[in-house]
């Protein structure tokens, strides 16, 4: 069977830039507990703490890869110059994120410094401007690859030789996003944010190869990202927060819709159960219980798929957990808020 080596190439080109830079991007189902990555405007923000560290970890599609594709990040901020600036301080942070997609085929290295400035708004509000940049580095191994030139009239086999070479099988460039956010408590009981984001905003171009073929653009498109979450202090033992997130990205979207709803098990909330239910709509139902142990959060969730690909995985899309600690400075003592997000404080 032959198949010329301009056409092979093509086709490869295609599927290789295809996944690297039209699916859409690296995403976690919490994304309320990735706030960096959700929006840069997040860094420093912190209603009941000044400083936080975090890490993240997602497993997909085990039940249909012989390797899963792996998500994981770990990140920080905390707040700066909280004395020096009346009414309003800096966020400062960073976050570090590593996929891979299955056999280490595709291997993405990313990142991120984020800077954010917060400003309070009288007594009830809160108005928020932040960036990052970061650099980022994505790298595939073709020995694991097959190509329409190793294809022998029945199957693909990459133990034959092929005539199509990448360009540059590792490739490094930089990434800038910009966001804000708004958030408004008109008493310690009632709590609303909003946010909205646009990451990618130099389009930075992402290919394994040195030119694009016609009519193919390999810069990256930019991605939105919109969220609006609550808080709710129902009751000294219940607080509930409902919320909703939206992302877009070329042709791509993402919406999720849900709530989790925190009890209290001791006094001032040193110990609390969290259960939720979120919904990834026409994709998957998103079951998540989590804990706090004093400063500690843990939470877990698992994708239920409801597509029609749970023929395929059973339902079991990707499981997924978020670690994260709280912190004060020592001369707060724990007691320097700066905005009246409900909790369970005495």
């Amino acid at each position: 069977m032959f198949i010329n080596k301009k056409w092979a190439l093509s086709v490869c080109w295609i599927l290789i830039s295809a996944a690297a830079t039209r699916a859409q991007d690296l995403h976690f189902s919490q994304w309320f507990n990735s706030p960096l990555t959700t929006n840069p405007a997040n860094t420093g923000f912190i209603p009941d703490a000044d400083y936080r560290l975090g890490a993240n970890y997602r497993n997909q599609w085990s039940t249909i890869m012989s390797v899963p594709y792996t998500t994981m990040s770990v990140w920080g901020d905390a707040q700066v110059l909280r004395n020096r600036i009346e009414n309003g301080w800096l966020g400062l942070g960073g976050v570090i994120l590593r996929d891979q997609a299955g056999s280490g085929t595709l291997t993405s290295t990313e990142v991120y410094g984020s800077v954010a400035y917060h400003q309070m708004l009288g007594y009830t509000s809160l108005l928020t401007a932040g960036f990052n940049m970061g650099w980022i580095n994505k790298r595939i191994n073709s020995t694991n690859l097959k190509f329409p030139d190793q294809f022998d009239g029945k199957f693909f086999d990459n133990t034959l030789p092929t005539n199509v070479q990448l360009d540059q099988p590792n490739v490094n460039f930089f990434d800038v996003q910009v966001g804000m956010n708004y958030a408004y408590f008109p008493t310690d009981r009632i709590y609303f944010n909003a946010g909205l984001s646009v990451q990618h905003l130099n389009n930075a171009r992402e290919s394994f190869f040195s030119t694009d073929p016609a009519g193919f653009d390999s810069r990256i498109p930019r991605r939105y990202i919109g969220f609006l979450n609550g808080s709710f202090k129902t009751s000294d033992q219940v607080i509930v927060n409902p919320m909703g997130y939206y992302t877009r990205q070329a042709g791509a979207s993402e919406t999720v819709l849900g709530l989790n709803a925190q009890y209290n098990l001791s006094n001032g909330g040193a110990q609390q159960v969290i259960g939720g239910l979120y919904y990834r709509v026409g994709d998957a139902v998103i079951p998540m219980i989590g804990f706090v142990y004093g400063n500690i959060r843990l939470m877990f969730t698992f994708d239920v798929t409801a597509s029609s690909l749970s023929k395929y995985d059973g339902n079991r899309g990707a499981w997924e957990f978020a670690l994260i600690n709280n912190g004060n400075y020592n001369q707060y003592n724990g007691n320097r808020r700066q905005s009246l997000c409900p909790d369970f404080k005495q």
